[in-house]
């Protein structure tokens, strides 16, 4: 059989300043390859380039990745600020449009950081473009030096920084095996109030969301707000989520060849 393929979406970047292109995390890429056995798929994050429908007649499942750019504020109802900067509205079309979609045909779909933002917003939720800036709440972006530089060592950057308590019985808890994980910690948006199908099933010790699943959905629908795109071939914990999403995948897979697709 040949193996499964997964679609990985891509974001605007400017090389140069000049040149317009398409970027993909590499660790999102070798994460589908290494864990899932899936085949990484690079699209691109803009709908007069990506023609969904044709898409997904193409992959087994979707992986929605982190990017720079934050969700514009204003698909969920916040004025725009520069301090929130920047932004990659095209990739916003794209994906808020696909996530339904997806759902709607049990393809499988798992989110990332911004991914995961961009479920929640999908289904009518809003995000708070700064969620450090909320009572309480720590930062929740990379971790820097005290001249405010991004730290060099990878391992501290995507280092586990805090708890997150599952719903006991929930679909992450028994992915996990386990109601309480440690994760990594790299982002500023965060979702404020969830959308009409997202379920929350992970909380920081903060209250920062950090794992849903879409309601009803036929198939698999998580997202995570941390970058579990590290190191799965390593962390148990990030390794099991894609695990489970590649198992959905190939299930995926051998259903369309079971029906000459």
């Amino acid at each position: 059989m040949k193996r499964p393929v997964v679609g990985v979406i891509g974001s605007a970047h400017l090389v140069e300043n000049r040149f317009a292109a398409q970027r993909v995390g590499e660790r999102n890429l070798r994460a589908v390859a290494d864990v899932t056995g899936a085949l990484p798929l690079m699209f691109a994050g803009a709908p007069d380039i990506t023609d969904i429908e044709a898409l997904l007649e193409t992959v087994d499942g979707i992986l929605l990745t982190g990017a720079r750019a934050n969700v514009h504020p204003t698909r969920f109802g916040v004025e725009p600020h520069p301090s929130y900067e920047p932004y990659d509205t095209p990739r916003d079309d794209l994906a808020l449009a696909l996530v339904p979609a997806c759902v709607e045909r049990g393809i499988p779909l798992l989110g990332i950081c911004r991914g995961f933002q961009e479920m929640n917003v999908a289904f009518g939720g809003s995000l708070h473009p700064e969620i450090r800036e909320l009572p309480g709440r720590i930062n929740h972006r990379m971790p820097r030096l005290e001249n405010g530089e991004i730290h060099p060592e990878q391992a501290v950057i995507y280092g586990d920084r805090h708890d997150v308590r599952l719903v006991p019985g929930g679909a992450f808890a028994t992915l996990f095996g386990k109601d309480i994980i440690r994760v990594n910690s790299l982002h500023g948006q965060g979702i404020l109030e969830a959308g009409e199908r997202v379920v929350v099933e992970g909380v920081a010790d903060d209250g920062t969301i950090e794992a849903i699943r879409i309601a009803d959905a036929p198939g698999f629908a998580l997202g995570v707000q941390w970058h579990a795109e590290y190191n799965p071939q390593a962390n148990a914990i990030n390794r099991a989520l894609f695990q489970a999403f590649g198992e959905a995948v190939a299930a995926r897979k051998r259903g369309w060849l079971g029906t000459g697709l």
